[in-house]
């Protein structure tokens, strides 16, 4: 049987996680850390990783600067088996400092941001989109445009449009050209609670098939008119939170591919989320 394979368009970065007991206040004072380490990071790594921990045959077309970050970011990568189509910006690779607390919370802040001025790797990025069964193009200026690429292709053209709230204009593109909707339910809490009626109305609005994750409640999803719900898949510890949404778009994804309809594809996704949650990295060991 032949592996599904998909194309990916999107950020990476290479960041310093910081575990704290709590997220500090918006005030001067002083925070202890639990501990740090340096990973990779960005939402097109973390798929690309938990895809190929699944078996996909994945290409990930990015932006690295000419610097050891990037250098570090494209090992991990590489040896995990993806197949990686890099562009070298002017400026460094993408860099995060994440404040982590032991429940999940996190405040990321980008320490550097690369700017791709001109893509010189145009032709091997149009034949590997144009031989993937599915498009994942992630939020970026850089990857925008091949938006209308893989509409041009004929692949499918998959979108995790993050904590979108419906409204912001730097999200309007990847919606509109998205066969497959994803998003999380950030921009819906009011507080610490989900108006879930809010989330709903919001994918059934979309006419297309559209997943909302939802934390520890589980996820959302519409298809054809139809509602499906999936339970968070429950895990004795929480290890690190880092990719858990990027595994359950690629556990989803794989079982598409596979042929599996909503409810089974959604129940994949949770099974691939808990087993990020439980592993330090984006994506599980194999």
């Amino acid at each position: 049987m032949r592996k599904p394979r998909v194309f990916v368009a999107g950020p990476v970065s290479w960041n310093r996680l910081v575990f704290v007991n709590r997220l500090p206040e918006a005030r001067p004072h002083t925070v202890f850390a639990s501990g740090h380490r340096t990973a990779v990071g960005g939402t097109s790594a973390g798929k690309a990783l938990n895809l190929a921990s699944l078996g996909a045959d994945v290409t990930l077309r990015t932006v690295v600067g000419d610097d050891d970050a990037g250098q570090a970011v494209l090992d991990v990568l590489e040896r995990a088996g993806v197949e990686v189509i890099a562009e070298v910006a002017a400026g460094a690779t993408e860099q995060h400092l994440n404040l982590m607390d032991p429940h999940g919370g996190r405040v990321s802040i980008y320490l550097e941001l690369p700017e791709l001025r001109a893509a010189a790797h145009a032709a091997r990025t149009a034949q590997a989109l144009a031989a993937a069964d599915a498009a994942v193009i992630d939020l970026a200026e850089h990857s925008r445009p091949l938006l209308a690429a893989a509409r041009t292709a004929g692949v499918p053209v998959w979108c995790d449009l993050h904590d979108y709230d419906g409204v912001a204009d730097f999200h309007r593109d990847f919606l509109d050209a998205a066969d497959h909707v994803f998003l999380n339910d950030d921009a819906f809490k009011d507080g610490h609670d989900v108006a879930e009626s809010a989330v709903l109305a919001f994918l059934k609005s979309l006419d297309k098939p559209a997943v909302a994750t939802l934390g520890a409640a589980g996820a959302l999803g519409v298809a054809d008119g139809a509602v499906h719900r999936v339970p968070a898949v429950p895990i004795e510890e929480i290890v690190d939170t880092n990719g858990a949404g990027d595994a359950f778009f690629s556990g989803f994804l794989v079982a598409h591919l596979a042929g599996a309809d909503m409810p089974a594809a959604m129940a994949a996704g949770a099974e691939q989320a808990a087993r990020c949650l439980a592993s330090p990295d984006l994506a599980p060991a194999v």
